[in-house]
């Protein structure tokens, strides 16, 4: 089969990848940390696998990441179907349920899902519905959700343009997708570059969806962004 390489300034890159090459490019020369895939000129980061799972729920995350205070800032209903996604351990999906309706922890390896799923047989919880997702689709029904959450997660999705039409379709009317992001902008934010986001490009790729109209950046938490997207109400 033949490849077609394309040298531009200097960097080897690949035809796009994806359902519409359009918004995807792959480069030969790229950060180490990331796929080598880029969308809308930033590049996607590896995932972290199961084997990290110890990580997302170390004693240091309260002090660090202050989680509990992005909970309570995000005024949750008690109302409200939550979309945790890329929910990793559970760490998040816990930390919502007593807030909520219920919360459906969504992620793409079995092996996060399984560990969320001993959590709640442990602990005796009763709203955290698993859900195996994948690459481009995450597997929510049309207009069921009121919010998504993402924390650290968005800038690792391999395919971030077909997820997000997903998720938007996902949202009822008025709901919000939150994306928690480690602040690119913030050089003492002691993260990889690559699994950093800046406010400015995230809102750069939500104006690819006309449905959605950007909120008030929150500015609560020691490292992260909390950036949030609304879906416009029917007319």
């Amino acid at each position: 089969m033949l490849v077609q390489i394309i040298v531009f300034f200097g960097i080897f890159v690949l035809p796009g990848q994806g359902d519409d090459g359009k918004y995807y490019e792959t480069r030969v020369n790229h950060d180490p940390n990331g796929i080598g895939k880029f969308y809308l000129g930033r590049e996607i980061a590896h995932v972290m696998t199961h084997e990290g799972a110890g990580w997302l729920d170390r004693k240091e995350r309260e002090k660090e990441e202050n989680p509990r205070k992005l909970v309570d800032s995000l005024k949750f209903s008690s109302k409200e179907v939550v979309v945790d996604l890329g929910a990793g351990s559970g760490y998040y999906s816990f930390l919502i349920a007593p807030k909520v309706s219920k919360v459906i922890a969504v992620d793409i390896q079995p092996e996060m899902l399984a560990i969320i799923e001993r959590k709640i047989k442990s602990n005796g919880i009763k709203n955290v519905e698993l859900l195996l997702g994948k690459e481009k689709d995450p597997g929510l029904k049309p207009s069921s959700v009121d919010s998504i959450i993402m924390v650290d997660v968005y800038h690792e999705l391999a395919f971030p343009r077909e997820i997000t039409r997903k998720l938007v379709e996902a949202l009822k009317p008025g709901g919000r997708i939150i994306f928690v992001e480690f602040r690119l902008e913030d050089p003492e934010v002691p993260i990889k570059l690559v699994h950093k986001m800046s406010e400015k490009q995230v809102l750069r790729e939500m104006k690819e969806f006309p449905e959605l109209s950007p909120e008030p950046t929150l500015s609560v938490l020691p490292w992260q962004h909390v950036i949030a997207v609304r879906k416009k109400l029917l007319k």
